[in-house]
């Protein structure tokens, strides 16, 4: 297993633990409090349990072998449900809480053991920050020091960008419902629980989409990183067998990658047909040994 499947295995798994322990807790309290936005917070706890165990089954589909059908191997699979994973979560976290809120609104509900709620809250954002910070730690390795949002447009490992948008997502509904709890209780309102109801499922939504709209980009067939790719143009430049570069084609493929080459190769007009052969296998093969992930590389010369 890569480094990459390997750090996103590892924040799955720690969101996987942190969700399961919230959601009991939030569907206790929620039994026992009557809060619209408690039980929509226990709803995504829920929901982000199921969807951490689509991505697992995506990183376990993606490590199929290569066949006749699939000859390139099933590691965009992991883009599959990655895109399954922030549509639940828009359907079953977001639209579900703006639907319960709604109903909370048109049929107000008294709160019972407000303190109770927001107890749970409390611990639940414990949890829930701890899930967060193994994410970002696996983030931190993948990143090179990019800010956040830069490291989410450009990242390729959907399954990592998806549990680090369900973590804050999570922790964003959180607070939002340990104020409404406040505010409900504080004022005698139950207007105010409903509200933090709608308020979570808008925030969910909202992030959903942003993940969704990232992952659309990969299941097209989205390039490597742009570093990444000026660092592959670079290497190939540099090769001796290399006169010039024509054009380097990349495609993010899972935890690999795809590379097509044309160049013009140094002395083409002199040397036989195996001579460049060698040459092109020579370069084929350097660039595999310094990009790992580069699983196959299509060279082909041109004399423009």
């Amino acid at each position: 297993m890569s480094h990459g499947a390997e750090g996103s295995t590892k924040a799955i798994f720690y969101a996987l633990g942190a969700n399961f322990g919230i959601a009991v807790a939030k569907f206790a309290a929620a039994f026992w409090t009557g809060s619209g936005s408690m039980l929509a917070e226990a709803i995504h706890s829920t929901a982000d349990c199921a969807n951490q165990l689509l991505l697992l089954l995506g990183l376990r589909q993606a490590r199929r072998p290569e066949s006749p059908d699939f000859p390139l191997g099933h590691h965009r699979v992991t883009y599959f449900w990655a895109m399954i994973v922030a549509l639940l979560l828009f359907f079953m976290g977001g639209a579900f809480s703006v639907y319960e809120g709604v109903e909370r609104l048109r049929h107000p509900q008294p709160l019972e053991n407000a303190l109770l709620a927001m107890a749970v809250l409390g611990i639940a954002v414990v949890l829930e920050g701890f899930s967060l910070w193994g994410a970002l730690r696996e983030i931190a390795k993948e990143s090179g020091g990019k800010p956040f949002l830069q490291w989410f447009r450009e990242t390729r490992q959907s399954e990592l960008m998806v549990v680090a948008g369900e973590d804050i997502a999570a922790l964003a509904g959180l607070a939002i419902a340990f104020l409404a709890v406040a505010a409900a209780m504080a004022s005698g309102n139950p207007l105010w629980d409903a509200l933090g109801s709608v308020a979570v499922g808008l925030v969910l939504m909202t992030i959903a989409v942003a993940v969704m709209s990232e992952v659309k980009k990969l299941i097209v067939g989205e390039s490597v990183a742009p570093e990444m790719r000026a660092e592959i143009e670079a290497f190939v430049a540099a090769q001796p067998e290399v006169e010039q570069v024509l054009n380097v084609i990349t495609l993010a493929w899972g935890e690999k990658t795809v590379i097509a080459v044309k160049a013009r190769m140094t002395d083409m007009d002199r040397i036989s047909g195996g001579e460049m052969v060698d040459a092109i296998n020579r370069v084929e093969a350097r660039m595999q040994a310094r990009f790992p992930a580069a699983r196959w590389v299509f060279f082909e010369p041109d004399s423009r």
